[in-house]
């Protein structure tokens, strides 16, 4: 039977990883792409200062995603 609760987990962790390169790609690239190439005036149009506040919360969802999925990883049987 553990093996079974162990690649459920694998499965939790594996979703958790993914919607942490979602936040990472949808929140950070995509703005990032916008304002630098400046499409359809979008970094004309945006503060920089709500640019970096929207960019850092993004990112820190990413990072909080990733790290809860390591920590899952540690409920593993041997």
């Amino acid at each position: 039977m553990k093996h079974v609760e162990n690649e459920r987990l694998k499965l939790l962790v594996n979703a958790l990883d993914r919607a942490s390169t979602t936040c990472l790609t949808v929140g950070v690239a995509g703005p990032l792409a916008a304002a630098v190439y400046n499409l359809n005036g979008f970094g004309e149009a945006i503060e920089t200062r709500k640019l970096t506040i929207g960019l850092l919360g993004w990112l820190s969802t990413a990072v909080i995603l990733h790290l809860c999925g390591r920590y899952v990883l540690r409920w593993l049987k041997p």
